[in-house]
């Protein structure tokens, strides 16, 4: 279940931002001010399962009308990765964005070598479309390329 993201989650999810594997390729969940950035956009949801936070998804737009389109990520504890439900909520998500917001297309655009995080998103139908060199700038100090994923309204199952 996805529902909007409030000042209450923010302990479980910045406990899941100390996990080494998550903390990875978010370093920043553990720290409060962009908490409070996502919590006041209103684009953030909390995934629980069972009632309890395992996560958090969140979503951008690009209103312009001659590229409007939008973006999104996730985060999940890895106690609950290889579950499912990072396509179940990346799916839900795009659903979202594409049944209520009217968007045609969305994007994401994990790092490239997160390779779990790229098989959920080509499992739920995202295509590359190619990688982004020296795109993120990792909690390592290094330049890591990302890839560009995107899914199409009519090709969301």
């Amino acid at each position: 279940m996805l529902r909007p993201f409030s000042w209450d989650d923010v302990p479980a999810i910045a406990a899941i931002g100390r996990e080494p594997e998550v903390a990875r390729w978010w370093p920043d969940l553990a720290d409060d001010e962009p908490m409070r950035e996502r919590i006041e956009r209103g684009t953030t949801f909390a995934v629980l399962l069972d009632g309890e936070v395992v996560g958090i998804a969140q979503y951008w737009e690009e209103d312009d009308p001659e590229y409007r389109h939008a973006g999104i990520d996730l985060a999940l504890g890895t106690r609950v990765h290889g579950r499912g439900l990072g396509r179940d909520t990346v799916r839900t998500l795009a659903r979202h964005l594409v049944r209520d917001r009217g968007h045609h297309r969305v994007t994401i655009d994990p790092v490239l070598a997160n390779e779990r995080a790229v098989r959920c998103y080509e499992a739920v139908g995202f295509r590359r479309v190619g990688v982004l060199r020296q795109y993120w700038h990792g909690p390592d100090g290094q330049w890591h390329d990302g890839l560009l994923l995107d899914l199409l309204a009519d090709e969301l199952a």
